[in-house]
């Protein structure tokens, strides 16, 4: 476990590397690096949970040792003047804040979580659009959810703050426009529909990247700019007084736990070891429980009923949660505990936590017999149904229909994170390999032939080799199949903190919360 964590704070380590070698740049043009404007907005001290820190992984170049995870993007939930926002800022340091292959699905996400937990939303814009050489039309038609995402935040009542620290251009010009405070910074701040190339190629015209569409223009001409800064660290303090002014959270008061927060009796240093790299190797969920939950505390739902399913109640950090898991593959009674407890945690609206480790639902004669698809069913349309926040983590295998069960990312859960050795697939490899190998066999037989033993193992070969690369949590949560990985001891403060949106989500007034975010 140790290694994999290493694997990836080595890989979020060549990312910053990566931006902070255009320091000398940002320098001489007296700006601040990305990650030194995000530290600035941010408050001191404060937590800030970075988002989707492995996004766009290989996807920018195959090669493991050269591509640079993150997709040019900087995205967290952090406290700002005492108000907690989504930030969402460009990686300039980085081919020049160029949109990166997984760069739309992050900020898409980062979009959906600030309107689904009421956070505003504080952009640090300085990109340089779209790749050309890399065009692809997809890209340029879901592109437009982005700004049409900007102005459902703000039609929801979740203020939009923008700095824009350099170029906002073309399409990305939006991203500047549809915002409800905007911050730019003299000599730096560039936003036009057309550049200086484009406009004089399409209409002959010359001017300047400043005559066009500078600081000093919009704040004093076309009205774009509400706020004219003289630098970088300028136009962060001015973002902070807007966020302080604007009294966000007045009037509501912080949610109190019903009890006091105890630390759990067993340490959560040990969850290095308990679960098995091997996600065929047995585990018994409820040790990972012991080490995240108030005094290693929990109390069991069904317990003696579909055991291979865990439900129970437990408090974080002095909250109750209700937390459902898995010691194995699910079958029918499993299903039908598991409906039952989520239908409960909604009654009393409880947010339910999905600790994933299964294999997926139980197959077999007597499982279809006993109505595994129609219990399995059920709890897929109670996890669907929920009224409570639900929060998933990827602790080990994650497969088949088990993953949508246990509320995969495909069932919309509130925040999703994984553990460095979690998997992903509809099923393993070798199982995978082996129904393939039987389906080729028999067809071959059908039509007389004796099937070519070197041919099998070979098909078999490559379909192992095909799910075993994407299974890895380093390919999936490249894909944005989480909001990121997690270091497992990390687990209880990621789930407290988490825990605090949702709660903090639920007592601020409805400002017009109908919309939903949509994606690509």
């Amino acid at each position: 476990m140790l290694a994999q964590i290493d694997r990836m704070r080595n890989l979020e380590a060549r990312t910053r590397k990566a931006s902070a070698a255009s320091k000398p740049r940002f320098e001489k043009r007296h700006q601040l690096l990305p990650r030194e404007r995000v530290a600035l907005l941010l408050d001191p001290g404060t937590p800030f949970i970075e988002l989707s820190t492995l996004a766009g992984y290989l996807m920018d170049s195959t090669d493991p040792e050269k591509s640079t995870p993150g997709a040019g993007v900087i995205a967290g939930i952090g406290f700002v003047s005492g108000v907690r926002v989504m930030i969402n800022a460009s990686d300039s340091g980085i081919d020049a804040g160029a949109l990166q292959p997984m760069g739309l699905a992050k900020q898409l996400r980062a979009q959906e979580l600030a309107l689904e937990n009421k956070l505003p939303y504080v952009q640090l814009v300085e990109s340089a659009g779209a790749n050309l050489m890399n065009y692809r039309v997809e890209d340029f038609v879901h592109g437009g959810s982005m700004f049409r995402n900007l102005a459902r935040l703000s039609a929801a009542g979740l203020p939009v703050v923008t700095v824009t620290h350099g170029s906002s251009t073309a399409g990305g010009a939006y991203q500047t426009g549809l915002s409800d405070y905007i911050v730019m910074v003299r000599d730096r701040t560039r936003a036009f529909l057309a550049g200086p190339p484009l406009l004089k190629a399409a209409t002959g015209e010359v001017a300047t990247e400043e005559e066009l569409g500078g600081a000093l223009m919009h704040t004093t001409i076309s009205g774009l700019g509400d706020y004219l800064a003289e630098d970088d660290r300028h136009a962060i303090a001015i973002a902070r007084d807007i966020v302080a002014g604007l009294d966000w959270d007045a009037g509501i008061p912080a949610p109190a736990p019903e009890r006091a927060p105890v630390p759990p009796k067993l340490d959560p240093e040990e969850l290095l070891g308990v679960m098995p790299q091997d996600h065929k190797r047995p585990v018994d969920m409820k040790q990972v429980i012991a080490r995240i939950v108030d005094d290693s505390d929990f109390l069991e739902f069904g317990e003696r009923y579909g055991g291979a399913t865990v439900c129970g109640h437990a408090r974080i950090e002095g909250f109750a949660v209700g937390i459902i898991t898995n010691n194995g593959p699910i079958d029918p009674a499993g299903a039908n505990k598991a409906t039952h407890f989520i239908q409960a945690c909604c009654q009393s609206e409880t947010p339910i936590i999905y600790l994933n480790n299964t294999t997926g639902y139980m197959v077999g004669r007597a499982y279809e017999e006993a109505g595994m698809i129609k219990h399995g069913s059920k709890m897929i349309q109670a996890v669907t149904s929920a009224t409570v926040p639900q929060i998933t983590i990827y602790c080990g295998a994650s497969f088949g229909a088990g993953n949508y069960g246990m509320c995969g990312r495909g069932f919309h859960p509130r925040f999703c994170f994984s553990w460095p050795n979690a998997k992903t697939a509809v099923m393993g490899g070798e199982q995978a390999a082996g129904t393939m190998a039987i389906v080729t066999a028999a067809a071959a037989k059908r039509k007389g032939i004796e099937p070519d033993a070197e041919k099998l193992q070979a098909l078999q070969d490559r379909i192992i080799n095909i799910f075993d690369s994407q299974m890895s949590v380093f390919a999936t949560s490249s894909r944005l199949l989480d909001d990121g990985v997690i270091d497992p001891r990390d687990t209880r403060a990621v789930l407290a903190e988490v825990l605090s949106i949702c709660r903090e989500a639920e007592a601020r007034t409805p400002r017009r919360m109908q919309f939903s975010v949509a994606r690509p």
